[in-house]
């Protein structure tokens, strides 16, 4: 029972030790951090916790270990604050990734995001379809956001008092020149029907393609590589 009251008073120095140092730094909502501020502030957890369970460090050693973590962190966000050009640098900076409807390839190789992960995260914005959207924009903590372009922007249809129509979802059927086979038989066509379908856009084969997107009604979406 010895060892629990030296954890006891340590857990509470240690948390509201963390608990003022967030309210310094000004980080009052998780979206707000960027990867770097994410990562350490789960290096300062991980500071905090390990030393918990340390015989050898006491009350001394964790308030040290939050202010001179603490103090690198601040002196970061004052950094970014004073002088631009450094921000880019610790910060990141927003990528565009999709520009005039567009994918950009490069762009999202660069950033390591793929078809499926861009899709999340533009169904996130109530995007369903590649084709409704002008610009998107990867932001410095991970999320997109959304420029549509004015064919899908309000208003609405009730707003133009017109009756409602089917809603059905878009369908991937190309991924980077590969064929998703389990989506082209979910709208129950083949192969044959998909490169006819390319053809009618003067696309000779699949593999030129770098996404094919199908909704009921439409042309096929195709953008090349």
């Amino acid at each position: 029972m010895e060892h629990i009251s030296p954890i006891f008073f340590e857990s509470l120095f240690g948390f509201f030790g963390l608990f003022v140092l967030t309210k310094v730094l000004g980080k009052t909502q998780i979206r707000q951090l960027t990867a770097f501020d994410f990562i350490s502030a789960l290096i300062l957890g991980e500071l905090v916790g390990n030393a918990l369970y340390d015989d050898g460090v006491g009350i001394i050693d964790i308030g040290f270990a939050i202010l001179l973590w603490g103090g690198l962190l601040f002196v970061t966000e004052i950094i970014t604050q004073k002088l631009k050009g450094s921000r880019s640098l610790l910060e990141g900076r927003p990528s565009i990734i999709i520009h005039q409807g567009k994918l950009q390839r490069e762009v999202m190789a660069k950033s390591k995001l793929d078809i499926n992960q861009l899709l999340h995260l533009l169904r996130s914005k109530d995007v369903f379809s590649v084709r409704e959207v002008d610009y998107a924009i990867l932001e410095t903590d991970g999320t997109v956001s959304v420029l549509k372009k004015t064919f899908a922007q309000q208003p609405t249809r009730s707003d133009l008092q017109l009756l409602p129509e089917e809603v059905s979802l878009p369908i991937m059927l190309i991924n980077d020149g590969e064929i998703i086979k389990d989506n082209l038989a979910q709208i129950n066509q083949d192969r044959n029907w998909l490169e006819n379908e390319l053809k009618k856009q003067e696309i000779s084969s699949y593999k030129e393609v770098f996404y094919a997107e199908y909704k009921k009604g439409e042309n096929l979406y195709v953008q090349t590589l």
